[in-house]
């Protein structure tokens, strides 16, 4: 697709800190289209609680008319900070008493789209909801789009704060889309549900830092090791991971070392793994040295816990796991069969031992070079190239 105009409301600010899907697919849908990126509208209660944040204080500048809130962030890309400030709803009991308020919210937040695209001569857009239930909500009945889009990249109903109202109103807003797109196989399948015209787009990712090199423990602070170093990178969260593979593995295997590198929640931070005298943590580390970790390892894992948070969720590092051509074992869900023949998949806890010793035992240059390869094919140019076809085989089956 080339030429087109299209409008994204991210879950996620542009000048958010984290790594963000949508940021990575407006970059790369602007690349041959123009894109408005839209961030998510200021809110009362953030104003009450960070009223003294840069951040919020921007944008009350721009709601106040004092600021510009159109940013032109690079050739065919720009940024709208909306000059309105929306109430903070979730509190509401009622679904039907929340939407109707949030109904007026979406209208504001549209008012000021509007005036962006006018501004950009935005006409026939393709609009783009990054997973935003709430505030996008309404945004196809006052934007009146060529196309509009959802994107599913997380089970956002099986968080408390989503679920509360998103339960009723998610099924309602993929419905009304004219199609749905996912990074995974799980939330296509989800999507598919509500709305015939919902795809499998698969997942970018930024790899360029993780390929193959010499890396020795101690290097990373890590002297007298003793190998296999069985790894793990990633946020160490209980709610995300089973503590009970963990302690099976360093228990069963005491001649193995488990390293942890991350930034653990308090759950693990009290956990009995702490005991264990080959089980290391090593804390949160620079993004850029996450790499020298994985080449470390002689075997990755990622033993996830199976809950509605987790199961389809798209598993990123497993990708920089593999484009460093680590062999990886990992709990086997719905998003993990796409990797079924690059990945040892757990079922579990005992499985995780046997896999991973088979994993040792027939690593080869071969194996690693596949893996690698398999791994650099999930770009953000593919996963958009996948968007388009959506897209154009949706919008043609309708005309």
């Amino acid at each position: 697709m080339e030429g087109i105009d299209f409008v994204i409301v991210g879950q996620q600010p542009w000048d958010t800190e984290i790594g963000s899907n949508c940021k990575n697919i407006a970059i790369e849908i602007s690349k041959k289209n123009r894109v408005l990126y839209i961030n998510s509208p200021l809110d009362r209660i953030t104003l009450y609680r960070d009223k003294n944040n840069p951040k919020t204080k921007r944008r009350l500048d721009i709601i106040k008319g004092k600021a510009n809130g159109l940013i032109e962030v690079q050739n065919n890309l720009w940024n709208l900070y909306p000059d309105c400030m929306v109430e903070s709803i979730n509190w509401i009991p009622s679904t039907v008493i929340f939407n109707l308020i949030n109904y007026y919210n979406n209208k504001k937040l549209s008012k000021s789209i509007l005036k962006a695209t006018e501004k950009l001569g935005f006409k026939h857009f393709i609009l783009f909801n990054d997973n935003e239930m709430f505030k996008g909500y309404f945004l196809n009945d006052f934007l009146k789009p060529k196309a509009s889009v959802y994107y599913s990249r997380d089970y956002m109903i099986a968080v408390d704060y989503w679920k509360k109202h998103g339960e009723q109103l998610e099924p309602k807003l993929i419905a009304k889309n004219t199609l749905c797109v996912a990074n995974s196989t799980f939330l296509a399948d989800y999507c598919r549900k509500y709305n015939p015209n919902s795809f499998y787009i698969g997942q970018g990712c930024d790899l360029d830092i993780f390929f193959r090199k010499k890396t020795q423990p101690e290097a990373l602070g890590l002297a007298n090791i003793k190998r296999p170093i069985i790894g793990y990178v990633g946020a160490i969260q209980s709610i995300r991971l089973d503590k009970d593979i963990i302690a099976h593995i360093a228990l069963t295997k005491p001649e193995w070392t488990i390293i942890l590198v991350g930034q653990e929640d308090d759950i693990f931070k009290a956990s009995d793994l702490h005991n264990y005298k080959n089980v290391i943590f090593t804390g949160n580390k620079p993004i850029n040295t996450l790499p020298d970790f994985i080449n470390a390892f002689d075997v990755c894992i990622n033993p996830q816990l199976v809950n509605m948070v987790t199961i389809g969720n798209y598993p990123r590092k497993i990708d920089e796991y593999l484009a460093i051509g680590k062999p990886v074992v990992a709990t086997a869900t719905k998003a993990m069969e796409s990797f079924s023949d690059f990945v040892y998949l757990a079922e579990n806890k005992e499985q995780y031992i046997t896999l991973i010793e088979q994993a040792l035992g027939e690593n080869s240059d071969t194996l690693e070079q596949n893996r690698r390869s398999f791994a650099l094919k999930h770009t953000w140019e593919n996963s958009v190239k996948d968007l388009y076809k959506a897209i154009e085989n949706t919008l043609s089956d309708k005309n």
